[in-house]
């Protein structure tokens, strides 16, 4: 049996706490009832490789941190729900998180929905495509 890779993809704005990326992560996971134990790791841009909570997070949840390049960033928002100027502007995405989620969970990968905003956090959660 195939196992199916969940990824939730993290945008923010700069400064950001840990207790905020993990609320936007639980948020979204709640809005598609999934349990944090299905997650397998979280996904963000180049541009946020340095933003710390995002990583602490990943550490508090023994979960991977998947820092995905500017071009699988441009390519995985094609299939963006979302549309942001800002995102497009800074990572040539136009949703950071459901285009770092996607390329993170691979080709034939889809968005559960759009991207959720919470305080400072966008999360949007991706599952790997059927094809293994």
């Amino acid at each position: 049996m195939d196992k199916t890779m969940i990824v939730a993809g993290i945008g923010s704005r700069k400064g950001v706490s840990r207790e905020q990326v993990l609320g936007a992560i639980n948020t979204a996971l709640g809005v598609h009832d999934l349990d944090i134990a299905r997650l397998d790791a979280l996904a963000t841009g180049k541009l946020k490789q340095h933003e710390d909570a995002i990583f602490q997070a990943g550490r508090q949840l023994r979960r991977a941190i998947i820092i995905v390049g500017d071009a699988e960033l441009a390519e995985a928002g094609k299939r963006a729900r979302t549309h942001s100027e800002l995102s497009l502007e800074a990572t040539g995405a136009p949703s950071l998180s459901e285009a770092a989620a996607l390329a993170a969970a691979g080709p034939g990968s889809r968005l559960l929905g759009p991207r959720i905003v919470r305080e400072a956090v966008t999360c949007a959660i991706a599952i790997s495509g059927d094809k293994a």
